[in-house]
C-alpha cells in the first residue's frame, strides 16, 4: 500500500486543524505537508474526465503524479467540511442580509453544501473541524448555523485575501467571538437608542421648521450617528487623543450636531443665510463648513476633534484630512500615531467613481504619507445622485478599491443598529492593533432625492416606492428593545420630546442674533497667526540671516559623513558646493535653496517637500537626500546641522499623483503653519492633475472657510524646446484665480531671491500660499548666481531694476520675469544695446506696482514700453498685468501668437519662435504676430 496508509489511524482533528493552515495561509505549512494538501487538492477538484483524474473507490484519491492515497471516508469528510468553512469565509459576504429595502443581486456557486461534495445525510454527521470555528466537534448543521451567523447575517465580512496568517487569525478568533453577534447591556443599548433619536429627530426637526431647504439627510442612514459615537467613546478609552474627519454632505450637519456638538443655535443661524460678522469673509454653504471642538466622553478622557471643511468634490477632502492627521502626529504624536485617529465618511457613488480615493487608499503604507491606519465608512445609499448603482461601478462593491491594501472590508445592514455598532467597535479595534485601514460599508437608503427639493420617482420609481413604506432605524429598533423589555412604548416618545424641546429653545436664541459667526477651523493650532490684507502682503518682511551661522549651515551640507562610501559624482558635487561657497562665493539655485531651508530650521522652524523625485530633483539639482553607493543608506545632509538643527527636514518622494498629494499637503499645512510644506511638480503643468484642490481651497478656502494656509507650489516652467507638456507650469490659471490677498505668486531668477522669498513665507505672522514658477535651465545657468552676503544681508526683490542701465539713454523699457530675462539679456548684450533696461518682474501677486510706476518714472525717456513674454499671447503673465496694473494697457506686447497648445512639439519650431520674440523685443518693425 502507498506510504500515505498511516492517514486511516490519523486523528481528524490534527488534519482538520493543518488543512485550514494550508487553506489560509500556505506558506506557513511544513513544505511536505503543503505539498501534500497541494495533492489532494487537485484530486478533488480534478475528477473531470477532460483533466484526466478521476476519484475511486471510497477511501482512494489518484494524485495528479498518479500516486495513489488512501484517504478514509472521514478524512475525505472532514476536508470537505473544512472547504465548506472557507467558502463562507471567502464568499459568505455575497449571501448577507445587508440590504434594507431591496433584494440583492444573485451570485454564483451558492454555498449549498451539495457545491463541497457534501449531502443532507451528513447534516446530523459530527465533525471534528468546528473547532476551527470555535465551537468544538459539532454536527454539520450546527456548523452551517453558526458560519451563518458569522458570515451571513446582518453583517458580510471580506478579508481572506489578507496575506498575513496572524491578522487573519485575529479576524477570525474576533468573528468566532458571540457568532459575529453583539451582546450589549441594556445600558449600551439605551445609549444606541439615543443617538438614534438623535439623528432622527434632528433631521425631522430640520424638514418641519425649514421646509424645501437643502440639507442631505442622513435619513436612511442614521445609524452613521451611534458607529461614529462607539468608535470616539471607545478610542479614547484605547488612548486616542485626536480625531480628525472628513466627509461630504449627506449627514454633515447630523454629524456636527450630535458627534462634534456644535451648538444648533449656530446651524439655524447659518440656515437663516444671515450675513456673516466678518467683512472680509464671504462664506460658503452650510453643509461645507469645518468645525473644532473638544469633546469629554463618558468615561471623562477629553479630545481633541476637527471635522475638516470640504467642497462639493466630494472626495477631495480626503487627502486634507489624512495631512491634518500626519502634521499632528509629525509635531505632537511621533511616539504614538495611533493617538490621531483619522475618519473618512464617504458617499457610494463617489467612493466607487472618484480616482482620487484609489490615490489616497495607495498612500496608506508609504513613509510620507501614512497616518497609522484609517477608518473609512461608506454611508451607502445605493444610487448617486439620481444613477442606480449599477450604472454607477463595474466591481461587486463600492468599497472594492479597498482591497488594493489588503484592508478587511465588512458590509452591514444599516438597519440593524447594533450590527453597524458592533462592525464600528471591530472596526476600532483593528485599526488600533495593526495601524492599517479598514472599511465599513453600512447599506441604507436616501429617504429623500439628492436634496430635499429633487423628486427621486422620476428616476427609481420602485425603488423609492418600497423606501416610503420603510421605517426609520430608531423606530426599528426601539421595536426590539420593547419586545426585549428593555424600555416601554413611552420610552421613545420622551426621548424624542426632550431632544426636540433643546432644538426649539435653540431655534429662538438663533433668531436674536442678528449676524453669523464663523469660528474659525482648528483655531488652536492658528494662535497668533492673523489674517491680512494686501497691504500686509507687499509690505518688508525681515528676512535676514547672521552670515556667521550661513556659513555653518553651508559648513554642514558641503562635507559628506565619514566612513561612508559615494558615487564619485555625489561626492565631485558636494565638494563643489563647498568651494563654490567657500572660496568662490558664488552660490547656485541648488544652494540658495538648501539654505534657506537649514536657517529655517535653526530658527526652528520644520521643513516638509514632497513630490515626483523631489529628493534629488527632476532636474538632479537639490540632491537634498544622498545613497551611499553600496547599501542605498540615505543621508539627508540637511538633518545633519548639529547645534543648529532645531527643526526637522522630511522629504519624501511622492506616488505618480498630484490630486490626492497636493491636497495631503494642504491639509498638512493646514495643521502645521510653522512648517514650511512645499509640493513640487515634476513639470510645471502636471498639478494640472490636482486642479480640484488648486480652485477649492488653494485660492478660495480663506473667503470661503477662514482658513489660512501657507502651502508652496514649486511649478517648473520656462521654454526650453521640451514640447507642450515640459514647457508651461500655465501661469496665466494661478493669475486668474488671484485676487484681493489669497495669495502670493512668483517668478523669481535669483537664487538669493529664492532664498529670501522661503524665508518670508515663515517669518511673516500671516500665512498665504505661495505658488512659484521654479526655473530648469536656470538651475545650472552661468549667470544665475548669488554671492553668501545677498543671502544674509538682503530681503525679497518683488521687482529688480537693470543696474546696468542708464535712465537718460534709456529709449526701450522691457518688463519681464522669469527665464525669460536671461535669454533677453543675451540677446541685448549681443546687439549692444545700451538704450535698452530690461526689468525683471520677480512678484506677480500682489503686484508691486509702486514699484513698477517708479521704474516708469525713472525710464521717462523711454517711449517704448514693452511686456515680453516667451508664453504666447493668450497665456503667460499678460492678461493678470491688463486687469492689475492700469499703465499695461499702453505697452507694446511681445510674445508667441495665440496658440491653443502652449508650446510647440517641434525643438526646430520652438526655437524659431523663440527667436523671433527676441527680435520684436529690440526692433519693433519685425512684429511676430504676422509671422508662424
Amino acid at each position: 500500500m502507498d506510504k500515505y496508509s498511516f492517514l486511516n489511524a490519523a486523528h481528524t482533528s490534527f488534519f482538520a486543524e493543518l488543512y485550514d493552515k494550508y487553506l489560509t495561509s500556505p506558506d506557513s505549512l511544513e513544505p511536505s505537508w503543503r505539498a501534500f494538501f497541494q495533492g489532494f487538492d487537485f484530486g478533488l477538484e480534478s475528477s473531470l474526465e477532460d483533466l484526466g483524474v478521476e476519484t475511486q473507490e471510497t477511501g482512494m484519491v489518484v494524485l495528479s503524479n498518479g500516486k495513489q492515497v488512501e484517504m478514509p471516508e472521514t478524512l475525505q469528510k472532514e476536508f470537505q467540511v473544512i472547504r465548506l468553512i472557507d467558502g463562507y469565509r471567502s464568499r459568505g459576504h455575497l449571501f448577507t442580509q445587508t440590504n434594507p429595502v431591496r433584494e440583492r443581486r444573485k451570485y454564483e456557486p451558492t454555498l449549498e453544501i451539495s457545491n463541497f461534495g457534501l449531502t443532507n445525510a451528513d447534516l446530523a454527521t459530527v465533525f471534528d473541524a468546528g473547532k476551527i470555528i470555535g465551537i468544538g466537534s459539532s454536527s454539520l448543521k450546527d456548523i452551517i448555523a453558526h458560519l451563518q451567523r458569522i458570515y451571513c447575517d446582518a453583517i458580510g465580512v471580506e478579508y481572506m485575501y489578507i496575506r498575513t496568517p496572524e491578522r487573519i487569525q485575529w479576524i477570525q478568533d474576533w468573528l468566532n467571538v458571540n457568532d459575529n453577534h453583539p451582546n450589549f447591556s441594556p445600558e449600551e443599548k439605551k445609549n444606541i437608542l439615543r443617538k438614534l433619536n438623535e439623528a432622527v429627530s434632528f433631521e425631522g426637526f430640520l424638514h418641519t421648521k425649514y421646509v424645501g431647504q437643502k440639507r442631505f439627510s442622513l435619513e436612511g442612514g442614521e445609524s452613521l450617528i451611534p458607529a461614529l459615537d462607539v468608535i470616539i467613546e471607545k478610542a479614547a478609552d484605547a488612548g486616542v487623543k485626536q480625531f480628525v474627519m472628513g466627509m461630504a454632505h449627506r449627514g454633515r450637519l447630523n454629524v456636527l450636531t450630535n458627534i462634534f456638538g456644535k451648538s444648533p443655535k449656530d446651524i439655524f443661524s447659518e440656515f437663516d443665510g444671515k450675513d456673516y460678522e466678518e467683512t472680509i469673509f464671504d462664506g460658503d454653504v452650510k453643509y461645507h463648513l469645518g468645525w473644532t471642538s473638544t469633546r469629554e466622553t463618558d468615561s471623562g478622557k477629553v479630545v481633541n476633534m476637527n471635522i475638516a471643511p470640504n467642497p462639493s468634490h466630494l472626495e477631495t477632502v480626503n487627502g486634507i484630512v489624512e495631512g491634518i492627521a500626519r502634521a499632528k502626529q509629525d509635531r505632537y504624536h511621533q511616539e504614538n500615531v495611533s493617538e490621531v485617529l483619522p475618519i473618512l465618511v464617504h458617499g457610494d457613488a463617489a467612493f466607487a467613481g472618484q480616482g482620487v480615493v484609489y490615490e489616497i487608499i495607495q498612500m496608506a503604507r508609504l513613509d510620507g504619507y501614512h497616518t497609522g491606519g484609517t477608518i473609512h465608512i461608506v454611508v451607502n445609499n445605493q444610487i448617486g445622485f439620481t444613477t442606480n448603482y449599477l450604472d454607477a461601478r463595474s466591481s461587486t462593491y463600492c468599497t472594492d478599491v479597498g482591497k488594493v491594501t489588503l484592508s478587511p472590508v465588512l458590509h452591514v445592514n444599516a438597519d440593524d443598529a447594533e450590527a453597524v455598532v458592533h462592525a464600528a467597535t471591530f472596526a476600532l479595534e483593528y485599526r488600533m492593533r495593526y495601524k492599517r485601514d479598514i472599511f465599513l460599508d453600512l447599506l441604507g437608503y436616501r429617504k429623500y432625492g439628492h436634496n430635499e427639493g429633487d423628486e427621486p420617482k422620476f428616476t427609481q420609481p420602485l425603488l423609492y416606492k418600497s423606501i416610503s413604506k420603510h421605517k426609520n432605524p430608531r423606530d426599528i429598533y426601539a421595536e426590539k428593545l420593547i419586545a426585549e423589555g428593555i424600555i416601554d412604548k413611552d420610552y421613545v416618545k420622551s426621548l424624542e420630546a426632550e431632544y426636540k424641546k433643546n432644538l426649539e429653545e435653540d431655534l429662538l436664541d438663533s433668531r436674536k442674533v442678528e449676524k453669523t459667526r464663523i469660528t474659525p477651523f482648528m483655531q488652536d493650532e492658528w494662535e497668533g497667526f492673523r489674517q491680512v490684507t494686501e497691504d500686509a502682503m507687499l509690505g518688508e518682511i525681515n528676512t535676514k540671516y547672521p552670515l556667521k551661522k550661513l556659513d555653518e549651515i553651508a559648513k554642514s551640507i558641503t562635507g559628506l559623513p565619514e566612513g561612508k562610501k559615494f558615487l564619485r559624482k555625489l561626492e565631485r558635487l558636494v565638494a563643489a558646493r563647498n568651494k563654490m561657497y567657500f572660496e568662490d562665493n558664488q552660490l547656485d539655485w541648488a544652494m540658495g535653496e538648501l539654505l534657506a531651508y537649514g536657517s529655517l530650521m535653526e530658527e526652528g522652524y520644520d521643513v516638509r517637500m514632497t513630490g515626483q523625485d523631489v529628493e534629488r530633483g527632476t532636474f538632479s539639482h537639490r540632491h537634498a537626500v544622498i545613497k551611499t553607493e553600496m547599501h542605498e543608506e540615505e543621508v539627508a545632509l540637511l538633518n545633519e546641522l548639529g547645534a543648529n538643527q532645531n527643526g526637522k527636514f522630511h522629504i519624501y518622494n511622492s506616488l505618480l499623483s498630484e490630486y490626492a498629494v497636493m491636497g495631503f499637503d494642504y491639509g498638512y499645512a493646514m495643521a502645521s503653519p510653522k512648517t514650511l510644506t512645499i509640493w513640487e511638480a515634476q513639470f510645471g503643468d502636471f498639478s494640472n492633475g490636482a486642479q480640484i484642490i488648486i480652485d477649492q481651497y488653494l485660492s478660495s478656502a480663506e473667503d470661503k472657510w477662514k482658513l489660512q494656509n501657507g502651502l508652496v507650489l514649486l511649478l517648473p516652467h520656462g521654454y526650453e524646446g521640451q514640447g507642450a507638456e515640459h514647457s508651461s507650469a500655465r501661469m496665466e490659471r494661478y493669475l486668474q484665480l488671484c485676487a484681493k490677498d489669497n495669495m502670493y505668486v512668483a517668478d523669481v531668477t535669483t537664487p538669493a531671491n529664492m532664498f529670501h522669498l522661503l524665508r518670508r513665507q515663515m517669518k511673516a505672522g500671516f500665512r498665504k500660499p505661495l505658488v512659484v514658477f521654479t526655473p530648469k535651465s536656470l538651475l545650472r545657468h552661468p549667470k544665475v548666481l548669488s554671492t553668501k552676503e545677498e543671502m544674509a544681508k538682503g530681503s525679497f526683490q518683488p521687482l529688480i531694476d537693470d543696474t546696468e542701465a542708464s535712465a537718460p539713454k534709456v529709449k526701450t523699457l522691457v518688463f519681464c520675469t522669469g527665464k525669460f530675462y536671461y535669454d533677453l539679456l543675451d540677446k541685448k548684450e549681443e546687439l549692444q544695446r545700451d538704450d535698452v533696461a530690461l526689468v525683471r518682474l520677480e512678484q506677480l501677486f500682489p503686484l508691486p506696482s509702486k514699484e513698477m510706476r517708479s521704474v516708469l518714472k525713472k525710464y521717462k525717456n523711454a517711449k517704448d514700453v514693452v511686456w515680453a513674454q516667451e508664453e504666447p499671447r493668450n497665456m503667460g503673465a499678460w492678461g493678470h498685468l491688463l486687469m492689475h496694473f492700469e499703465e499695461a494697457k499702453t505697452f507694446r506686447v511681445a510674445s508667441r501668437r495665440f496658440y491653443g497648445a502652449p508650446a510647440a512639439g517641434s525643438a526646430v519650431r520652438s526655437q524659431r519662435r523663440h527667436a523671433q520674440v527676441l527680435e520684436y523685443v529690440f526692433d519693433k518693425t519685425k512684429d511676430n504676430m504676422v509671422r508662424r
